[in-house]
């Protein structure tokens, strides 16, 4: 007689891995997205570095659907179920919110970003002027920065860990510890010429300008927070909003600043130092208004399990 396939040493084992990660939701998640991620992407720093040779860089264009995308859908898959899974797809269908959100974000956010921009030295004077191609530009670039970035990073952030981290450590530190692993999550991103790194940079550089980096995105999570939690966790908005960070920097950047110095790591250290300003003083803002609650109400996001 064959002993059933459910007492086998395997089938154990992967009880065991199943329970642990439903008891352990946000370690979880955050292990699978780095993992995943950083599989993917390694190649790619390995082979600009000149350790390896080959063309890598699909794994640095598809590495935010296979880290926090694909490890948030499987999380919720394993904690939720199916009435998860079909959640999180509501979620990210949701685009019925009030109109002033889309003004904050396709206006509003731009503004941000422009007015960073012209505390770059000598930004103003480079100032090369809007083309007829440029609104065209901005919109092409805009969908795909959304499918590619946005939208695939906010499924894992916003979708899944946010929630649980407000539930967990409350407003304000759920959303600065989120700040801080969504900060790490790109270091790798930082050994690459599109973030000043790369062979031929000083390795202080690069680590000041993760530094500045990190007290941006620190500043972006509160701003996140706040609209998620007015727009009833709307992953599409949240995916909106980080497009309309990020895209600015393929189409709008290269006007008043030149490609090459974008590319440097001293046009890397100008460039965030000067964008911690305005969404700095905005995180602040939001903040002081807000006594930190970021908008949250308890009961208006749901889907949220936490068992950490």
């Amino acid at each position: 007689m064959h002993p059933s396939i459910s007492n086998t040493p395997s089938a154990s084992l992967s009880a065991r891995l199943y329970q642990f990660m439903r008891d352990h939701q946000l370690t979880s998640f955050f292990l699978l997205a780095y993992a995943f991620s950083w599989l993917v992407t390694l190649p790619y720093v390995l082979s600009v570095w000149g350790v390896i040779k080959g063309d890598f860089i699909i794994g640095y264009m598809v590495n935010k659907w296979v880290g926090p995308a694909l490890a948030a859908m499987l999380m919720t898959r394993i904690v939720a179920g199916k009435a998860g899974s079909l959640h999180l797809r509501m979620q990210i269908r949701n685009w019925r919110v009030q109109w002033q959100w889309y003004l904050f974000i396709f206006v509003g956010i731009p503004a941000l970003v422009l007015l960073g921009v012209l505390f770059v030295p000598s930004a103003l004077d480079n100032f090369h002027g809007l083309t007829p191609d440029i609104p065209v530009s901005y919109l092409i670039n805009f969908i795909l920065i959304f499918f590619a970035v946005g939208l695939p990073e906010e499924i894992g952030w916003r979708a899944f860990a946010l929630p649980r981290l407000q539930s967990r450590y409350g407003q304000l530190w759920g959303t600065l510890l989120l700040g801080v692993l969504w900060a790490f999550w790109h270091a790798l991103y930082y050994l690459t010429p599109a973030h000043g790194g790369g062979p031929g940079n000083r390795f202080a550089d690069v680590l000041l300008n993760f530094a500045l980096f990190f007290l941006f995105v620190e500043s972006l999570s509160i701003i996140f927070t706040w609209v998620f939690n007015h727009t009833q966790g709307s992953i599409f908005i949240a995916g909106l909003m980080h497009t309309a960070i990020d895209a600015p920097q393929l189409v709008w950047l290269p006007l008043f600043l030149p490609v090459g110095a974008l590319n440097s790591a001293k046009g890397e250290t100008s460039l965030l130092s000067a964008v911690i300003i305005p969404f700095g003083f905005l995180a602040l803002l939001l903040l002081l208004l807000t006594h930190g609650a970021l908008g949250y109400q308890p009961g208006t996001i749901k889907g949220a399990t936490f068992e950490e």
